[in-house]
């Protein structure tokens, strides 16, 4: 690395942070900080929806898993993929409209909307430790880039990446995102789709060099795991459903139109950037065959190959790639304590001045914890799957029911979110404890989703639903329809 490469990553940073400040005056309440006004047009909504799934997990788990098993490590992208299609084709339109006439700021104000207050508070819990856990991801990936970068230590490294994120993140809220995701969607597909991949692939000597010189297992589909493959898959497209970042994107969009096409537009862009990510893996395996991970041969082939300028703007794009999505799961996490828990059942009458302060003070309270959880982890991939696996498997069920099933009614949606939490959560005990049973084998997604999908089913075919929500169901099912 030259002084050059280190100025444009301090230059990047400073730029973060003014964009944090000016955004800051733009604020005037709730709806601007954390929906932007619902007027974001599709290319913006499209940068954003790519900012929140192209992180940590998808560039360095992706070079990670691409390093030590090939073309397999496609498939969490892929899962990506067909989750931005169908949410695009069956969600988008539905939510924006239902966002609009009830003035939705989050999931949990659709879920109460629909069913009652209970099932608002569980699912707010989850989704709380959800955005927690998917705010570590995005911190550890973004210390171990700064540390590779700098040498400067780990623990140093968590305390940039968590400043800087929060700050901007925080003090900006979702004009500062909208506008840093915007020039760090841009970033990252420059500098890895038209900057990385062309210089690498000479270097290697192109497609034919990759599959001479390594092992077969590299271009086999199920290297990964049948098992681990399909449960991934499953539990990342449902995800979509279930996700804050899902409802408050869609809130945001100006029109039906611009929430559809804006989250189509983003799952075809991480498709693009999942291939070349997983080419630089593989060809860092040809070139660095003894590094300690993948994430390491990444940056050694940035350093390496690339040259003095295009290094600072390779590294740039991985830490926007990386801090985009830690701001969109700081800002969803704030939006849960702030409207969810105090404006909801602490402090109804509060006015958005305070309500917008609160918002500010809890961004930086997830940004940091956060931080923690990231300080005691190892894997970016492990801990996302996790957290995919909490955010999804409860909730899946009750959401659908949601804008689907009129028989669909209050107890059936608590018992069942509550129930299938707690089984997750067991699940993921015993595998932390090791326990020796083949019982916690089992990926922990699928006894949470029977439990899930048997509660909700026989609750609501045999329970009778109370005239509200009856009539809240034919409300939300008009809106569902006139799309």
């Amino acid at each position: 690395m030259q002084s050059f490469d280190y100025l444009i990553l301090l230059l990047y940073f400073c730029l973060l942070l003014v964009i944090g400040y000016f955004a800051n005056k733009k604020q005037k309440n709730t709806d601007d900080y954390y929906v932007g006004g619902r007027n974001v047009g599709t290319l913006s909504l499209g940068a954003l929806w790519m900012s929140s799934w192209v992180g940590g997990a998808c560039i360095l788990g992706t070079a990670e898993k691409s390093y030590e098993m090939g073309i397999s490590s496609l498939w969490y992208s892929i899962a990506m993929f067909i989750g931005f299609i169908v949410f695009s084709l069956t969600f988008a339109g539905r939510v924006k409209e239902m966002g609009d006439k009830f003035r939705h700021i989050t999931y949990p104000d659709l879920i109460e909307e629909r069913y009652d207050t209970r099932s608002r508070l569980v699912s707010t819990v989850t989704t709380i430790v959800a955005y927690i856990g998917y705010t570590a991801t995005q911190l550890l990936a973004a210390a171990h880039i700064i540390t590779t970068i700098t040498n400067i230590s780990l623990g140093y490294s968590f305390v940039i990446a968590t400043v800087i994120t929060i700050s901007y993140t925080s003090f900006g809220g979702f004009f500062a995102v909208e506008k840093t995701d915007r020039f760090q969607a841009l970033l990252v597909l420059l500098g890895i789709s038209l900057f990385a991949v062309p210089l690498t692939w000479n270097k290697v000597g192109g497609l034919s060099q990759l599959t001479t010189n390594l092992s077969p297992t590299f271009f086999e589909l199920d290297t990964w795991g049948v098992s681990t493959i399909f449960a991934m898959i499953t539990s990342i497209i449902l995800t979509f459903f279930t996700s804050m970042d899902s409802y408050t994107r869609c809130y945001a969009a100006k029109s039906k139109k611009s929430a559809r096409n804006g989250t189509l537009i983003a799952g075809f862009a991480v498709l693009c950037i999942a291939f070349s990510v997983c080419f630089l893996g593989m060809s860092a395996r040809l070139l660095f065959p003894d590094q300690p991970g993948g994430e390491a041969a990444l940056v050694q082939l940035i350093i390496t190959v690339f040259p003095i300028g295009i290094k600072g703007l390779m590294l740039v794009a991985i830490l926007s790639a990386i801090m985009s999505t830690a701001d969109a799961c700081i800002l969803s996490a704030s939006a849960n304590i702030t409207r969810d828990i105090y404006q909801r059942f602490i402090n109804p009458e509060a006015d958005s001045q305070k309500v917008l302060r609160l918002g500010i003070f809890s961004s930086v309270m997830v940004g940091t914890t956060g931080a923690l959880i990231a300080w005691y982890s190892e894997s970016i991939i492990s801990l996302l799957v996790m957290t995919f696996t909490i955010n999804s498997a409860g909730l899946f069920f009750p959401t659908i029911g949601a804008f689907f099933w009129k028989r669909a009614n209050s107890q059936a949606a608590f018992w069942s979110m509550t129930i299938s939490l707690a089984i997750v959560c067991v699940w993921y005990l015993g595998q932390y404890l090791h326990f020796n049973s083949t019982v916690f084998n089992i990926d922990p997604l699928w006894p949470g989703l029977i439990v899930s999908f048997t509660v909700f089913s026989l609750m609501s075919a045999l329970s009778t639903d109370s005239s509200t929500e009856m009539d809240l169901t034919k409300g939300i099912l008009n809106v569902s329809d006139n799309r």
